[in-house]
């Protein structure tokens, strides 16, 4: 396929993707405030400076982070992550396979391979270290991992591609 095949040039269809993308992050949004009514006084009770604590992480260092008082109370907000980063990767593995029909370019194609590696990932650590357990440090140390398999996954992603084209 050429840069202008289907009768736009490629610009315009990663404009179109990305006017899409944004578009759907905010219905998505607005619909998780509409389908969880408190979800507002949930997040604002949340964010108060009182709800916190800190917390030694590491005793030779003498590091203390902070850490909800009460994380199971937190519960809504834990679940209404969760059905963010599941739908938003969905979205993202449809924008990924739109992007292969489109003939992007091969760094959109691994931005987008990273991003939904991302999200489903983060879904995933939100239902087993938040909503089951509720291990707060455990979940931020996984989505400091996820974000280095992210970017694992684009940088395969660009030398097989890059591979493939030299031969």
């Amino acid at each position: 396929m050429s840069s202008s095949s289907g009768g736009f040039p490629r610009r315009h269809k990663e404009g179109l993707l990305s006017a899409v993308s944004v578009g759907f992050f905010l219905i998505l949004v607005g619909l998780l405030f509409v389908l969880n009514p408190d979800l507002p006084q949930r997040i604002i009770e949340f964010a108060r400076p009182e709800s916190f604590e800190l917390r030694m992480v590491t005793s030779s260092w003498n590091v203390s982070l902070p850490i909800p008082l009460h994380p199971r109370d937190h519960l809504l907000i834990y679940q209404t992550v969760e059905q963010f980063c599941l739908v938003w990767a969905v979205f993202h593995g449809a924008i990924l396979a739109l992007r292969f029909i489109f003939d992007s370019k091969v760094r959109r194609m691994a931005e987008g391979l990273g991003d939904t590696v991302f999200w489903f990932g983060a879904a995933y650590l939100v239902q087993t270290l938040l909503v089951d357990k509720t291990q707060w440090f455990e979940f931020w140390a996984g989505i400091l991992t996820l974000i280095g398999v992210s970017l694992i996954a684009r940088g395969v992603f660009l030398a097989a591609a890059w591979k493939t084209h030299r031969v």
